[in-house]
């Protein structure tokens, strides 16, 4: 729409907004009212696509500026001086604990800044909603504008992406951030060491600070993914290398001291070496690529170096006969360079328990199944024999391009990497529904026929309602096996991995953490009955940046202490157990804290703030009244598997909800079905992903996985209910994902979206109509909605959701509320897919073809499949022949029926086309107002 219109549209932006406002004094759903409304203006011809676009992009940009300005704020402000000042508060403390007493001595300081105390986790989950220059203009707008939107917001057409990334996209997008990450570390390193020098002139050169580190799973990680080939992660991985060489290299090179000579002529060699590898690197499993490879990997394996404290007495030497400043300069240099090894980040492989327990079934010839409870002592009893057995065999390339199982291939991909490019620094294996130790002793078996026990940490993932409720018995189970402990006890680490996301959508997002913080403090006693306390305990939180998958939506700190309460940590700390952190930082959404260097800055002086956060167990409710935290929560997630089970559920989310929302990823949304011309069904939610499956949830305005039960857990106590909201900090910051969650659903835009899917209202539309050729269109959508018979489960499931929401307002009446230009872009959004709807009806008769009938198309339209109808009508109605048909046949040129189908282009499916790139559009203007996707 031109400049000249611009302010026509704003004028009916904010007649529609007043409309809102005084509709409910006429109607129980003003979200209906007005989206019926629009529609009769667009079907007057009032209300043009060009005038919708227009108003959903000054919607989407409003609230493009206020999410800018809220990452803005949620990293507690991108101002220099007051990063600096965190910062130097953090190191000061660490110096002086007591500001009344004297400083600590210097033994203190290195055992509290040597160690790893937190690490940032960068995932490649699929969060990648926007298009890259939409993302890096929102970190512009938050580092340069965070108090207010800027006058002009930057205007693009779209934001949303143009196809999905590829591995390698997504990798780019991971390693700018973590070297953000590792830059903002680097500041943080420099001020540690300047408070050091201070206080110990002469001994500060010999600290090598790494209480924070970056780690990676981008391009390592196989659970659920067949696009990553071990190939691929190899030369990821060397690219990991690659960056970290060339950025010591960097660092080196700005020294003038003539001793640092020898060391940069160390790493320039060695960054060369792996350059030649990663040319190297096969792109497919051909085995002359792989052998050439693998000649050039291990021919030039020391030329590359293979553990990072090779360069420690070089790095010594230098940094003592060094000037002042480039002390400072190589001090930092080496500190980033040891704490990550020979990678920008710290390693994280991912695959699922069934696929170790294939190669255990291919290896050992075990064919129990570890799921069924009574067949597991036995199963336990074959493993530990095996561990007991079990030697070293060695492997080559040749090895991997022969395996057949996906977890025989992983450990030996991480073997390689440990014999070949980094045997020095330890690798993280993440394993994804563990549900029985066995699953952990297998991990062990098969790390040990490879020689790598020692150096993999191995790490269950506790995402399943009953991994949460019974987690300490797979630890135990573990436990119980020599082998195990011996395994713990050389390692002196047990990696433990909690998922937000799965764990919130099936037993609610307030009662999945309150089991996973219960669970943490049962293992702490598990570690103490076994004699374990020497053990650290990494905990590592896998959440993403929305409050469906376990982020605390008003600023980070906050999030921290949600997801690591200091009760927990200071219980672990009595306990005489070390504890590490790690918190990941999932996809695009994840990527926008590192988005800008300040961004990443005030990031990692957040994380720094916590690591070092003085622990204590102050009086709270939740905690000394545990009777009532256990019933409210159990309330919540009762109501949540109630409805996780509601036929109506599955019905909502599946009927047009995947098409609301763009693949945001390199996985599918749902699992496919071969039929391809036949809609698929979702019978239940867990055919659908957790990210998917919460981003269906937000654009239809109703965010279940955060408030289904509250309601009835929050009338069973209301007195206690509201004391605990006000005496309570942990029980607030649960809340306050519910007070988010209120803020962006509204049951009148969900009432709406059901109605919608109700054949008796298009009934009743096509008995109001006076033109025939509508009302038979009305009847037409009628006959389809009731062959998809979507309506009678949602309703009774709506029912359900309706009365908890109804008891929650109850009980809580001053709790947040959708504000009109949110509510507006769904009111829009229903209008369109009304009229998407009744366009398609115009379509002409065709005769079936390829199983793609009248029906088939029908079903297509109403669950909003209209890239894939359009594809099929292309076929049936070809728009431009084939320029292949103008080649000269030898007779005179015929009629090439040119434009034989232009009015059905013009009027119905190019129109259709629009309309549905709308209906996206209007996704990512509700995905900015709720401040992240899924």
């Amino acid at each position: 729409m031109s400049q000249a219109s611009a302010p026509h549209a704003t004028d009916m932006l904010q007649q529609q907004a007043r409309e809102l406002v005084a509709i409910p004094a006429l109607s129980d759903n003003p979200v209906m009212m007005l989206a019926r409304s629009i529609g009769q203006q667009i079907d007057r011809g009032v209300l043009s696509i060009d005038a919708l676009e227009e108003w959903v992009r000054q919607l989407r940009d409003r609230a493009f500026g206020h999410r800018a300005c809220h990452i803005a704020a949620y990293v507690g402000g991108v101002d220099d001086a007051v990063i600096e000042g965190r910062m130097r508060d953090v190191a000061r403390r660490i110096v002086q604990p007591d500001p009344n007493d004297s400083p600590v001595p210097i033994a203190r300081f290195r055992a509290a800044t040597e160690r790893s105390r937190f690490a940032a986790v960068f995932t490649a989950h699929p969060t990648f909603a926007l298009a890259n220059p939409v993302y890096e203009c929102l970190a512009d707008m938050a580092t340069h504008n965070p108090q207010q939107p800027p006058a002009d917001i930057p205007a693009f057409l779209t934001h949303r992406r143009a196809a999905p990334p590829t591995l390698d996209e997504e990798f780019t997008l991971a390693t700018q951030a973590i070297l953000r990450g590792r830059n903002a570390l680097d500041r943080l390193t420099r001020i540690l060491l300047t408070e050091a020098r201070t206080h110990w002139p002469q001994l500060w050169v010999t600290l090598i600070p790494r209480p924070v580190i970056m780690t990676s799973w981008v391009g390592y990680d196989t659970d659920g993914r067949t696009d990553i080939g071990w190939w691929d992660t190899l030369r990821l991985r060397l690219r990991m290398k690659h960056m970290q060489l060339t950025r010591l290299r960097g660092q080196i090179a700005s020294v003038t001291s003539p001793p640092v000579n020898d060391l940069l002529e160390r790493v320039t060699r060695a960054a060369e070496a792996v350059e030649a590898q990663i040319a190297a690197c096969p792109d497919s499993p051909d085995p002359q690529a792989v052998a050439d490879f693998a000649g050039i990997l291990i021919g030039r394996r020391d030329e590359a170096l293979t553990s990072s404290n090779e360069l420690l007495p070089a790095f010594g030497e230098a940094i003592d006969a060094a000037l002042p400043d480039d002390k400072m300069t190589l001090s930092i240099a080496r500190a980033g360079f040891m704490a990550h090894g020979l990678s920008a980040a710290h390693t994280h492989v991912r695959l699922n328990s069934t696929q170790l327990h294939n190669v255990a079934r291919q290896r050992l010839g075990i064919t129990d199944n570890p799921d069924i409870h009574v067949q597991r002592r036995a199963l336990i009893a074959q493993i530990d024999e095996a561990l007991g057995t079990t030697q070293p065999i060695d492997i080559d390339f040749g090895s991997l391009l022969v395996e057949q199982s996906t977890a025989g291939r992983l450990m030996m991909t991480v073997r390689q990497i440990l014999h070949h490019i980094d045997r020095t620094t330890p690798i993280r294996f993440l394993i994804a529904e563990t549900e029985t130790g066995y699953t952990l002793l297998t991990a062990l078996w098969l790390a040990r026929l490879l020689g790598v026990e020692d150096m993999i940490e191995i790490s269950p993932l506790f995402e399943t309602q009953e991994a949460l409720e019974k987690g300490e018995h797979v630890i135990e189970e573990a436990l119980r096996s020599p082998h195990w402990r011996a395994y713990l006890q050389r390692t002196r680490k047990l990696s433990l991995q909690f998922g937000f996301s799965d764990s919130g959508r099936y037993v609610g997002q307030l009662a999945a953490t309150y089991l996973i913080e219960r669970l943490r403090l049962k293992i702490c006693d598990l570690l103490r009955q076994w004699d374990l306390a020497f053990v650290e305990v990494i905990l590592f939180d896998t959440h993403g940046e929305s409050i469906g998958r376990g982020a605390h939506p008003y600023s980070l700190a906050e999030r921290f202490d949600y997801l690591s309460p200091p009760h927990a940590r200071m219980r672990f700390l009595q306990a005489g157990i070390r504890l590490r952190e790690e918190t990941a930082f999932q996809g695009g959404d994840g990527y926008l804290l590192f988005g800008t260097q300040p961004l990443a800055d005030a990031t990692v002086s957040v994380i720094a703030e916590h690591a070092f956060a003085p622990t204590s167990i102050d009086e709270d409710p939740v905690y000394d009244e545990p009777d009532f935290s256990a019933d409210f929560f159990s309330t919540i997630a009762r109501g949540m598997t109630g409805l996780v089970e509601d036929p109506g559920y599955a019905a909502l989310l599946g009927a047009f909800g995947p098409s609301l929302i763009d693949k945001t990823g390199s996985r599918p949304s749902a699992r496919q079905s071969d039929a391809a011309a036949i809609t698929t069904r979702i019978r239940h939610p867990s055919q659908l992903r957790a990210i998917p499956n919460n981003a269906i949830l937000q654009q239809l305005a109703w965010c279940a996985n955060t408030l289904q039960g509250l309601g009835t857990a929050a009338t069973r106590h209301p007195d206690t209910f509201e004391r605990y909201l006000n005496d309570s900090p942990r029980f607030r910051r649960a809340l306050d994902f519910a007070a988010h969650a209120l803020a962006h659903s509204c049951d009148g835009v969900l009432r709406g979206v059901i109605r919608l899917l109700d054949p008796d209202m298009w009934l009743q539309r096509a008995t109001s109509q006076q033109d025939p050729k509508r009302q038979e269109a009305c009847l037409t959508l009628m006959h389809g909605l009731e062959r998809l018979d979507f309506w009678a489960s949602t309703q009774s499931m709506f029912r359900r959701i309706q009365s908890d929401h109804l008891a929650l307002r109850n009980a809580w009446p001053n709790a947040p509320r959708m504000e009109a230009d949110e509510m507006l872009l769904h009111a829009i959004r229903i209008a369109v897919i009304e009229q998407i709807w009744m366009l398609s009806t115009k379509i002409p008769y065709f005769a079936p073809r390829n199983a793609f009938t009248r029906d088939v198309l029908t079903a297509k339209v109403l669950c909003l499949e209209i890239p894939g109808a359009l594809k099929e009508l292309e076929q049936i109605f070809p728009y431009r022949a084939d320029r292949s048909f103008d080649l000269d046949f030898h007779e005179p040129h015929g009629p090439r029926d040119e434009g034989a189908y232009t009015r059905e282009y013009t009027e119905i499916f190019e129109p259709m086309q629009r309309l549905f790139a709308l209906v996206r559009e209007i996704s990512t203007g509700v995905m900015h107002h709720v401040g992240a996707f899924g």
